[in-house]
C-alpha cells in the first residue's frame, strides 16, 4: 500500500478541520476522544509526528527520552498553547499550533516518500523497521482526522483500502499489544467475524487463552462466530478504534453482548 500518498491525503485534511477549529473562538470539543478538545488532539499528534520523525533520523534502537522536550520540537513560545500534560484546553486553536503540526507533518511524510521501510529502528512492537511507523502513522493519522471532522460537524469515512489494511493491523499487531499493555483477560475461544460490504473481505479473528489468531476468508465456512458484524470497511475500522458504536454498523449476527466482550479481550489504550 502506497502509505505516504494515504498519510499525505489524511494530514492535509486534519489540518483543514484543525483550521476550521481555529476560526471559533474555543476550540471544540472532541466527541470520540473524552477530555481532549481539537487543540489537544493538535497537539498530541503534532507531538507523535514528531518523535517519530526523530527515531527514524536518528535511526534510533531504544525510545527517545520523553520527558526531554527537545524531542516533541516544541517551541519556545507557547503562549496559549494546550498544556503538554493534557486538556481539555477550552482557549482558542492558536493558528501557530496548526502551524507547527503541518511542519512536522510535512517532514515525516519525507521520510515516507524517500526514506527505507526496512531500516532497523525501535518501535514498541516486535516490528523493528521504519515501515512499522509508516503504516502506523498512516492509520492513526485516518483515525485523528476523523476525530478532528467529528468535533467540527460530519466525519468523512476512512478511505476504503487503508481502513481494510487498519483492521488487520488491529488484528495482527494492536489486539495482542493492547491485551499485553492492560493485562487482559485471557480468551476462552471467542470468535469474532467481520464481514465487508464495500467490497472483498471477511476476517475472523479468535482468542484462546493470550493467543490472537487471525484468519480470512477461508475461515469464514468454519462454523458460526459467537458474533458477526457487517459493515463498510470505514466502519468496522472504526469499531474497532471505540469510534462507532455497534448499532452503527449495517449487521449484527449473534449476541450484541459480545460486543462488549470483545472490548474486554481487547481494552482500550
Amino acid at each position: 500500500m502506497d502509505f505516504a500518498t494515504a498519510f499525505h491525503r489524511e494530514i492535509l485534511a486534519f489540518e483543514a478541520a484543525a483550521r476550521r477549529a481555529a476560526d471559533g473562538g474555543t476550540s471544540p470539543l472532541v466527541p470520540s476522544c473524552p477530555g481532549w478538545s481539537t487543540a489537544d488532539l493538535v497537539l498530541h499528534l503534532g507531538g507523535v509526528h514528531r518523535f517519530v520523525t526523530r527515531i527514524i533520523e536518528d535511526g534510533l534502537t531504544e525510545p527517545p527520552d520523553v520527558t526531554d522536550v527537545a524531542v516533541f520540537g516544541l517551541p519556545e513560545e507557547r503562549a496559549g498553547w494546550p498544556a503538554p500534560e493534557g486538556g481539555p484546553h477550552r482557549g482558542a486553536v492558536p493558528p501557530g499550533l496548526v502551524e507547527w503540526f503541518a511542519d512536522g507533518a510535512r517532514a515525516l511524510e519525507a521520510h515516507f516518500r524517500h526514506g527505507d521501510p526496512d531500516q532497523r529502528v525501535w518501535t514498541w512492537s516486535r516490528e523493528q523497521t521504519a515501515g512499522f511507523w509508516w503504516r502506523m502513522q498512516t492509520i492513526e493519522a485516518a483515525l485523528h482526522r476523523w476525530d478532528a471532522e467529528s468535533a467540527i460537524g460530519a466525519p468523512g469515512p476512512v478511505e476504503a483500502a487503508l481502513a481494510a489494511d487498519a483492521i488487520v493491523q488491529t488484528f495482527q499487531i494492536m489486539a495482542p499489544a493492547r491485551r499485553a499493555w492492560k493485562e487482559a483477560p485471557p480468551g476462552a475461544g471467542e470468535r469474532f467475524r467481520l464481514r465487508r460490504t464495500d467490497g472483498p473481505g471477511v476476517w475472523t479473528v479468535s482468542f484462546e487463552g493470550d493467543e490472537v489468531r487471525l484468519d480470512g476468508d477461508a475461515d469464514a465456512s468454519n462454523g458460526a462466530p459467537d458474533l458477526e458484524l457487517t459493515g463498510t470497511a470505514s466502519d468496522l475500522m472504526l469499531f474497532l478504534w471505540q469510534r462507532i458504536p455497534v448499532d452503527r454498523l449495517d449487521g449484527v449476527r449473534g449476541d450484541p453482548a459480545m460486543a462488549d466482550r470483545y472490548f474486554t479481550l481487547v481494552p482500550p489504550v
